[in-house]
């Protein structure tokens, strides 16, 4: 089976090159689709100088966030499954394998790489609870049992998330796509993965109102949509 790579990027010269290093090294049969969502330091320069057949680099003009940048790279998408990763350190490329293997095998149609069940670095503490509450809210609401919804490492059948409409541009990607996914009555399988995280003067970006969103969309998704 063929693995397309999606890659949304912004403001990561410092780590654009080496996960890319990575994640060619993951698997042979795959390919790479990096969308650069307008960034304003040395990534698109470095971009530039990227020559392989298995990299398409698609850019934008204007910053729109992860999940617009998702929905770009989907349209040039080949592979038989779709893996999200981003451009930063915190997930390893070489675990690619384990996650896609329910699906390979015919388990799963979506896979979630959970941070939670595999070993990791110590997270920070707020956003070590607010993934806890929103990964309780997403149970309840859909009567389901996930334990990471919050995770870059998702997972699909190609056919699966190109199927899914969804409207958010930015980090609440991640909690709309789990509410339709759930809606289609498509069950997540979940595997363990390791965790590297980083902090804000390390250059993460998401922050207290991402979550405050994630919350909303949630409900919103299980209430009125």
């Amino acid at each position: 089976m063929k693995l397309s790579v999606i890659v949304p990027v912004y403001n990561e010269e410092k780590t654009i090159e080496e996960i890319i290093k990575r994640i060619l090294k993951a698997r042979k049969n795959l390919e790479i689709i990096v969308v650069d969502d307008a960034s304003s330091d040395k990534t698109p320069k470095i971009l530039k100088k990227i020559k392989s057949k298995q990299i398409t680099v698609l850019l934008h003009q204007k910053n729109q966030g992860k999940g617009a940048a998702i929905r770009t790279a989907l349209a040039k998408v080949s592979g038989d499954i779709v893996i999200i990763q981003d451009a930063d350190l915190e997930y390893d490329p070489s675990e690619y394998e384990r996650l896609i293997n329910p699906i390979i095998k015919g388990k799963a149609e979506v896979v979630y790489g959970s941070r939670f069940t595999g070993e990791h670095r110590n997270l920070l503490f707020w956003n070590f609870v607010a993934n806890h509450l929103l990964n309780l809210l997403a149970n309840i609401l859909y009567n389901t049992t996930l334990s990471d919804l919050e995770t870059c490492y998702k997972a699909f059948k190609s056919e699966v998330i190109k199927s899914i409409r969804w409207k958010a541009n930015r980090f609440d990607f991640e909690p709309e796509i789990t509410a339709r996914i759930l809606k289609k009555h498509i069950y997540i399988y979940e595997m363990p993965i390791s965790y590297v995280g980083r902090d804000y003067t390390q250059g993460k970006k998401i922050g207290f109102w991402d979550g405050v969103t994630a919350f909303w969309v949630l409900i919103k998704l299980r209430l009125m949509d």
